[in-house]
């Protein structure tokens, strides 16, 4: 059990916003809360104090069980006055003349009387028992310190870069793949649960030579879980487009359709995590079997799956054994100091922790995220030394052993946000702009003075990532973590966890009918949310509704409809899943909602969406190519996010809005950081007066008039305003009559811009030039027919800061360039780039080129990127260097 700083943070930060966002709403408890809010401070204080000793005592155990009830009690009085307030706020006219005199003031009075004896409770309990507690307290105790971790830069680690003691392993299985009978062949890597087998699994996936080998490669997750169908288009997806016909074919039509694509193709599929030998049938049929040596990689905890699956060759299967004592050690020493060396005092205790890790991996890896802490703390390596017990070994029920001990060591600051990984369902790649959304809606993220809740949430992402407990899924090309997943082992842990926490339930085939009284957050992941949801569910505390399917379904508006009659202090809303004809204006009655997630078929916002005044951020999908927000949400004080597939168009901001709120409040705060995308009508003046701490704009529409020197509504005017724009997204109406003709100069351009992105802008190449000025862009990505033209030759010394750069469909022929003209850059993916004569030899002289990727080019230009590739391995041998560049060409040259 966790002690509930957290909590208590989360309530202090929720009673700040409301004393600072809602006070016009609060006047007849206003004082009461201010109360609550010095109790609580006072309180926290106390539980940093508990977070320094055991809390599997008894005694701390019953004080924190009190605690968190009291907490919750807070929480629900507030949040139900705040709710009674809001509503009788937007009433009108007759109707709220009515209620006047019926029942509203009664309610508020019973709920501000609570409100005050919690305040007295909470004060009780800070003045004696949480006292009386501490000074009982076993003093002796191994102190907890709850250093945040160092930072990251300059000494992480990539997870693909720390691969101790599979250089074997990796010999053995690259041998089945590239060797052996020239029909279909099924490989097996068998092993028990943490042993590695993802691990090597990417190993030799991302092998140069099996790389050579298979044009066509495929890496996806399966496990326990699965939807046949979404694996199927996963495996599509790899290799090739989806289009709309592709994605609502049903199960047999798709497994056709992807052994047609596979035909004639030399292919390696890895299917990740196989738990059946019928999970291995129902993908069988969709690999062809040509004379192409073509293979498909299981890995699987059981060998009775490897077995079922390649039956006739026992040779095909690789079982993945224990590390030795030499290369557990090593990787020990990787994960904690990041290099293989231990200082000669703290020997002694690592030798003991690998003992007792016994060549586990998992073990291995978590025991490193609790060290990592304190490096050279010789009572630290003692203490976990000690906690690490003899039967964490060999035997796979005992894995969540080790993570126990690790959850119990993470600071408490981290405890929620990793618990709160479980609400996704496994084999998710979780985005990670999403994750932090989430975290900061649910008041996972504290204040800390000034900076951005979302630079305080992605610290605490990279906390995690460097305790060993989150594994990186891909990076953005600024380093940045741009998905992230868990282990399995690990997700179960925080389910369980999260359970006896309260914080979230799961609610799965067997609990469809369990009480929700004391819920705070429910999570749907495997469950059709209908056979869930009825007008009888209630869930008078629950906080979030989230869902994350594997598939999107149809929903009526009675459906969510009830989610807003169920559960009416709602602050997360995540169903972007259920398609909804068009926005619920029930929903606009859960006027606590920080966070929405929907898909509607409808281009609408309602202007009743205005209700919504704590709101933080909207996501959107629609199928509609634009998205009509009437609401006025310039009102929406605490307003930082909006996503959404279309053009979106919202009214200016009022000009009461441009300098304080109403009733004589403060100026409200502008604290927009995202539109992403919005039409070039909403692009004014006005609208960009409001967003001056905006980091990521999306424009999507005809941009030529927003490019016209004389227009009132010259874009960059505004644009170079905004000092803290980084990615910038002009996407272009696909119509040759609204192309753009040229930009404007380097000086009108953001200030601080690292990252933008055109489409179906038609300039010329030479345009190219001035963007190529931009001192600080780092990714240019020009999607289809950025550019037109046949010839591209960039000037030197431009592009200086630029590290990835994408070109989609055009019509370019001829391109030179060289290190002179992109003497940074890491990667490059080329996309449809047909009519090219041949690739640049010229950038095989650049030195940090790591990667370039060919999507549905032509044979000469396949064949002169793979002359670049020997290029950089020549100079990499030169120079008796190692080299990392990777050349991937998708699909094959035809």
């Amino acid at each position: 059990m966790a002690v509930p700083d957290a909590a208590v943070s989360f309530l202090l930060e929720n009673v700040s916003q409301i004393l600072t966002y809602n006070y016009h709403l609060i006047a007849d408890v206003k004082e009461n809360i201010e109360k609550l809010e010095g109790n609580l401070k006072l309180l926290k204080s106390a539980m940093v104090d508990f977070s320094k000793y055991n809390d599997d005592m008894e005694y701390v155990k019953q004080i924190i069980k009190d605690i968190k009830s009291i907490l919750w009690e807070a929480e629900d009085a507030i949040d139900n006055y705040l709710a009674q307030a809001a509503i009788q706020k937007f009433r009108k006219g007759v109707i709220k003349f009515y209620h006047q005199f019926t029942d509203y003031p009664k309610v508020l009075r019973d709920i501000g009387k609570c409100i005050e004896e919690i305040g007295e409770r909470v004060e009780k309990i800070t003045a004696d028992r949480v006292r009386d507690g501490i000074e009982a307290l076993n003093f002796g105790a191994i102190n907890n310190l709850n250093r945040t971790a160092k930072s990251a830069e300059g000494s992480r680690v990539e997870e693909d870069q720390v691969i101790i003691g599979f250089d074997g392993a990796a010999e053995k299985v690259e041998e089945l793949l590239v060797k052996g009978p020239e029909t279909l062949e099924i490989v097996s890597i068998v092993g028990m649960l943490g042993l590695g087998k993802t691990t090597l699994a990417k190993m030799v996936f991302k092998d140069p030579d099996v790389d050579y080998e298979f044009m066509t490669r495929v890496f996806v997750y399966v496990s326990e879980e699965y939807q046949k169908k979404e694996v199927l288009l996963k495996i599509l997806g790899s290799f090739t487009k989806i289009n709309d016909e592709v994605s609502g074919m049903d199960e047999v039509r798709l497994e056709n359709h992807l052994r047609q694509q596979l035909e004639g193709k030399s292919y390696l599929i890895v299917l990740d995590d196989v738990w059946e030998p019928t999970h291995w049938d129902d993908f069988k049929f969709a690999f062809p079997k040509n004379n192409k040596r073509c293979r498909v990689l299981i890995t699987t905890r059981r060998e009775d799956v490897a077995r079922h699956a390649n039956p006739t060759n026992p040779d095909s299967v690789y079982k993945l054994d224990f590390l030795n004592f030499e290369h557990s050690r090593e990787l020990l020493r990787w994960r904690v100091f990041y290099k293989n060396e231990c200082p000669p005092a703290l020997e002694e205790y690592e030798i003991k922790i690998v003992e007792k890790c016994d060549g586990l991996p998992l073990a291995l890896v978590v025991i490193a995220g609790i060290l990592v802490n304190h490096p050279d703390r010789t009572d630290w390596w003692r203490h976990v030394s000690n906690s690490v017990r003899d039967y964490i070994a060999k035997d796979a029920t005992q894995a969540t052993k080790v993570i126990d001990l690790m959850y119990k060591h993470l600071p408490n600051h981290l405890k929620t946000c990793f618990l709160y990984l479980g609400v996704f369902r496994e084999d998710f790649e979780i985005p990670v702009w999403k994750l932090v959304r989430l975290w900061i809606s649910e008041g996972l993220i504290p204040q800390e003075g000034d900076l951005d809740l979302e630079i305080t949430a992605e610290q605490y992402l990279d906390e995690l990532v460097y305790r060993n407990v989150v594994m990186v899924g891909q990076r953005r090309s600024n380093d940045k973590i741009k998905t992230c997943r868990m282990h399995d082992t690990l997700r179960e842990f925080c389910k369980k966890e999260a359970t006896e926490e309260n914080l979230f339930q799961e609610i799965k085939t067997d609990n469809l009918d369990m009480k929700l009284d004391q819920c705070r957050r429910i999570c749907i992941n495997n469950v059709q949310i209908s056979n869930f949801l009825s007008p009888t569910t209630s869930g008078k505390s629950v906080r979030s509704f989230l869902t994350c399917p594997k598939e999107d379904m149809a929903a009526d508006l009675k459906l969510v409809s009830n989610i807003s009659k169920a559960f009416k202090l709602l602050r997360v809303l995540e169903i972007p899943s259920l398609i909804s004809p068009r926005f619920s204006p029930d929903l606009c009655g859960l006027v606590l909602l920080k966070y929405i997630a929907i898909q509607i078929i409808g281009g609408i916002i309602p202007a009743v969406f205005s209700q919504l005044l704590n709101l933080q951020t909207l996501i959107v999908k629609t199928s509609s190519p634009t998205l009509e927000i009437k609401a006025d949400i310039w009102k929406l004080s605490q307003f930082r996010h909006l996503h959404t597939n279309a053009s979106a168009s919202f009214p200016p901001p009022s000009s009461s809005d441009k300098t304080k709120g109403k009733e004589g409040a403060p100026p409200l705060p502008k604290n927009v950081q995202t539109l992403c995308t919005i039409s070039p009508e909403s692009c004014n003046r006005e609208v960009f007066a409001q967003t001056p701490k905006l980091k990521k704009l999306g424009i999507c529409g005809s941009l030529s008039k927003l490019f016209q020197a004389s227009s009132k509504a010259n874009l960059f005017e505004y644009l170079r305003t905004l000092e803290y724009l980084e990615n910038l997204k002009l996407l272009n109406d696909d119509d040759m009559s609204s192309k753009l003709y040229s930009l404007p100069p380097k000086k009108s351009f953001p200030p601080h811009l690292t990252r933008l992105t055109l489409s179906h802008t038609f300039l010329g190449w030479d345009e190219m030039s001035v963007i190529g000025e931009l001192d600080e862009l780092e990714v240019l990505k020009l999607k289809e027919f950025a550019f037109q033209g046949t010839k591209w030759e960039p000037n030197k010394g431009g592009f200086k800061s630029l590290k990835h750069l994408f070109i989609g469909r055009t019509d370019l022929v001829v391109w030179q360039a060289s290190v002179d003209h992109f003497p940074k850059l890491k990667s490059l993916e080329l996309n449809g780039c047909d009519k090219l004569q041949s690739f640049p030899h010229g950038l095989a002289d650049i030195p940090s080129l790591q990667s370039v990727v060919l999507h549905c080019t032509n044979t000469n230009v396949a064949n002169s990127a793979r002359k670049l590739q020997v290029l950089k391995l020549k100079q990499a041998n030169k120079g008796n260097k190692s080299t990392n560049f990777k050349l991937s060409v998708y699909p094959p040259e035809h």
